[in-house]
């Protein structure tokens, strides 16, 4: 059984903090939940431990006030010292089996994956949602190729957890997405880049909505 809903998945904020401009972290992420983002990952590469915990517990008590999952990207340490609802790891950050061992059964976990193979793999050590991509070309990550959504599709199906769509997705081209079987997106700067963060993720999460009640 599954950690997370399927219906949390729908609109996943990952946390970046290239455009704060004169907002706190924690603004942009309210301004997002307000819009209606479904599930929050607070991805952190450059801030030191105290930092982070500090901001990871900021952003953790936002998300239970809007009654939305919090997990932190890698940092399986953090996510237990603040009792986070859990992690999302990567290929080679640590694999699906020994980030349960140290988090316990109740706890979310989610993988990265990019093939039939890797993602079958993840759900069997334990994933309960994975984040497939990047599905278009993106900014965020400049070495990732595309991915065939015929690929995307395949990986929906072979899996009985939820599958989220990663990559350079925007309100431009979510709709193609459209029949490839996810429960989901996740964005940043489909949401956090925009002037008004609160606006993005609404007209985000309504094509969503579309695409995966067909």
């Amino acid at each position: 059984m599954s950690n997370c809903r399927k219906e949390d998945m729908l609109l996943y904020a990952v946390t970046d903090r290239s455009w704060l401009g004169d907002k706190t972290l924690a603004m942009q992420v309210e301004e997002a939940l307000k819009g209606g983002a479904t599930f929050v990952q607070l991805r952190e590469k450059h801030l030191d431990k105290e930092a982070f915990q500090k901001e990871a517990v900021e952003i953790q008590k936002l998300c239970r006030k809007y009654h939305v999952p919090f997990v932190i990207n890698d940092n399986v340490e953090i996510a237990m010292e603040i009792g986070a609802d859990g992690v999302h790891v990567g290929q080679s950050d640590m694999e699906a089996g020994s980030v349960r061992e140290k988090l316990g059964p109740d706890k979310i976990i989610g993988v990265s994956a990019a093939t039939v193979e890797q993602a079958l793999q993840a759900e069997k050590r334990g994933a309960d949602y994975l984040g497939v991509g990047a599905v278009f070309s993106t900014s965020t990550k400049e070495d990732a190729k595309p991915l065939d959504h015929k690929v995307l599709k395949e990986i929906c199906e072979a899996v009985n957890i939820p599958v989220v769509a990663i990559g350079g997705i925007s309100q431009d081209n979510v709709l193609e997405l459209k029949g490839s079987g996810i429960s989901g997106i996740a964005v940043v700067s489909a949401i956090f880049a925009q002037k008004n963060i609160k606006e993005a993720a609404n007209r985000l999460k309504q094509s969503v909505a579309q695409i995966v009640k067909e």
